[in-house]
């Protein structure tokens, strides 16, 4: 059977040779596409094998029609919204992600970027300190775990709402647990977002919610451009002079914003959350152990459809 690393941005080296090891070991033939530039050169690459390691790469219908042999596609990351999961399923095709692996790296870009905003990029003048400030996770699954963490050290206050976390979990964590959105936005000055891309947190992010902020407030997205209503957040920003937006996601708005809010409005040149030697190499490894023992074993744990 054979296994094939779909990238157009690849793993690292050492990540690669990892995943082979993984892969050869239990008997598996591994192929590589790395850096391609036309959709064709993957549909002509999924022909003939049984399973797929991806990155951000969009696979879609016709991906999965031309995967004849597909049996399990691994999104090495957390997100799997580049991946049509009802094609997936109507083609008989377990979709996995690699929940974890990238955690810490993301988390770590989320409580950096607040560092840059409260030090005001950088830019020479007088900042304020992040020790005190009240700090709110908006949805606590493994990076919101690992910002908590990483927040506790610097002495920050921290509370968290998730909608299918339940809040005595989160309490366990010595977190403080808020019943709403609502709540969590009008008791922190900092929000750090990591809701998933679906129907329901489309726009969910929106100006009934960020107008709700105290004086000094400061958005941290390092989740998907999706949950943000942007004219919503344009319109805050607009308002309100004390209001920060930093993400790891360059909104569609990113030029007008760039225009509008100079010291204010800071976005990567790229999604960077997980780009880390650590992030690269333990999801690669991850997906490739998932792919072994769901060939091997029938193992689904990790399945999103």
């Amino acid at each position: 059977m054979k296994v094939l690393i779909a990238t157009d941005k690849p793993f690292a080296a050492a990540a690669v040779n990892r995943i082979r090891e993984t892969v050869e070991a239990a008997g598996l033939e591994l192929k590589l596409l790395e850096k391609y530039t036309e959709k064709a050169q993957l549909l002509e690459a999924v022909h003939h094998v049984e399973a797929i390691i991806i990155r951000s790469d969009r696979i879609d219908g016709e991906t999965f029609d031309a995967a004849k042999q597909l049996k399990i596609i691994v999104r090495a990351g957390a997100g799997y919204d580049n991946v049509d999961l009802a094609a997936a399923t109507a083609h008989n095709v377990c979709v996995m992600n690699t929940p974890g692996q990238n955690a810490n790296a993301v988390a770590e870009l989320a409580v950096g970027l607040m560092v840059y905003g409260v030090r005001n990029f950088f830019n020479g003048t007088s900042g304020t300190e992040l020790k005190g400030k009240k700090l709110g996770i908006h949805a606590f699954g493994n990076v919101g775990r690992n910002v908590a963490r990483i927040a506790d050290g610097y002495g920050m206050e921290i509370c968290a709402f998730d909608a299918f976390y339940p809040a005595e979990a989160i309490e366990r964590e010595g977190i403080k647990a808020l019943p709403s959105a609502e709540e969590l936005y009008a008791a922190c000055p900092f929000i750090s977002l990591h809701l998933p891309a679906t129907a329901e947190t489309a726009n969910a992010i929106n100006y009934a919610l960020l107008s709700k902020m105290p004086v000094g407030a400061m958005l941290i997205n390092t989740a998907r451009k999706e949950v943000i209503h942007e004219a919503d957040l344009i319109s805050i920003m607009e308002e309100r002079q004390d209001f920060k937006y930093l993400s790891d996601i360059a909104p569609s708005s990113h030029a007008e914003m760039m225009e509008k809010f100079p010291g204010r409005y800071f976005s990567t040149p790229k999604k960077m959350g997980a780009q880390t030697a650590e992030a690269n190499i333990n999801a690669g490894i991850a997906a490739a152990r998932q792919i072994v023992d769901f060939l091997k074993n029938g193992n689904e744990t990790c399945r999103v459809n």
